[in-house]
Formats: structure tokens, sequence, C-alpha cells
């Protein structure tokens, strides 16, 4: 059955928000802790809900409050040039051409619905998105295939019509368990060599955008 819709995960999928939830992260250990954390522990909890995230990394705060100070931190930096939003190479035109060739496009990410509407405003690429699925639409996240579920659902899809683009193992494992192909963007930073080889490896990784369309054409 040939592919119908493209679902994609958000940032550093889509958007290039790896040094600014890196800095967010670093600003908030600073905060609470006194002092950085290992920068490649806060790469591996990419793509995981931040309230997921901060409940098991300070078990001992008021996760509202520790919340709280990496938000206010990531919004004193919306007019910072160095972490100004932008798309990743070719993702706009990637977007545009599956339009015009009649695909259906999905969104499912871990960020808030506000803030993911405000992403897809700002980069102007709301006009592109069939569904968009968001933390505040379920309980269950990524790897969970709920949200992918629910992604399908809204877009009118099977699971064999669809395939899912992300950039970490959370993505790989929610497409997998909805029954999806999952691509993974060789531009990831939270997978590495060895999780290309593990059992919850993609089936696809591209190295380009529009290298996505050669996934289509496979499936």
């Amino acid at each position: 059955m040939s592919v119908k819709a493209v679902i994609f995960d958000f940032d550093g999928t889509v958007a290039d928000t790896n040094q600014l939830v890196i800095d967010s992260w670093q600003h908030t250990y600073k905060a609470v802790n006194g002092e950085p954390h290992p920068v490649d522990k806060i790469v591996k909890s990419f793509g995981e809900p931040l309230r997921a995230t901060m409940v098991k990394v300070f078990p001992d705060r008021d996760t509202d409050e520790v919340i709280q100070i990496y938000r206010d931190y990531q919004m004193q930096q919306t007019d910072n040039k160095e972490y100004a939003l932008k798309l990743f190479p070719g993702i706009r035109e990637l977007l545009d051409q599956l339009k015009r060739r009649g695909y259906l496009v999905g969104m499912v990410t871990s960020r808030t619905r506000e803030t993911c509407v405000r992403g897809l405003k700002r980069l102007d690429i709301e006009k592109y998105m069939d569904a968009v699925v968001t933390c505040n639409d379920t309980d269950k996240h990524k790897p969970d295939p709920e949200p992918a579920q629910i992604c399908l659902s809204e877009l009118g899809v099977e699971p064999v019509q669809a395939v899912m683009v992300g950039d970490t193992l959370f993505d790989i494992g929610c497409a997998h368990n909805a029954g999806m192909k999952a691509v993974l963007v060789e531009w990831a930073v939270a997978v590495t060599s060895e999780d290309l080889q593990g059992p919850d490896k993609p089936e696809f990784v591209i190295e380009k955008a529009e290298d996505l369309f050669g996934v289509i054409k496979s499936c």
C-alpha cells in the first residue's frame, strides 16, 4: 500500500532548536543545582515531554517551579539572534513539495500546543499541517503509540499508509509501536551509531530533506 501521509517531529527534526534546548537545560541545572550537567545526558532526554524529564532529574523539587525556570529562560532568548528559530536545510521545500504532490502532513511533538503553534507560525509552516498532536492532546507520550495513533486518525490513514520522521529513539519507537516505518534524519544529535544497530533502529536514514521522496517511493 502506497504512502499517503508523512508525520514529522518538531524539535531537532523540522526546527533547529538543539542549542537552545541544551542551553535552557544548563541554565536550569545551574539554577537548581549550582552547576551544569553533561551535555550527552541532556541530549538523551531529547524527544521526551519536558515535565516527564523534570520529574526524573529533579525529584525533590517542585516540578512546576523548575519548568518555569526552564521556560522563562527560553522566553528571554526569543529575540537573541543566536537562537533565531530556523528550519533545517531543505525542510520548507520538502513540505511544499509534499503538499503539491498531494501528501497529507502531520506533526507529533512533545511540545505543548501553545509553543508548537507559536513555532509553526514563526517558521511560516503552519499552512502545511493537516494534523498536529502535542503533549496536551494525550496523557501518553512517545514512544507510546497513542500520539501517533491520534495523528493517523485525524489524517484518516492507516499506519501502513504513513511514515514518521524524527531525530530521537522516542520518535522511532513511537512510529514502530504505532505500526509505521520510521525515518531518522541524519542531523539528529540524540541517536548514536550503536542505537542504529539496536532493536529500535529505523528502517531509513536520510542525509538530506529531499531524500524523503526516495523513502516514500520505496515503501
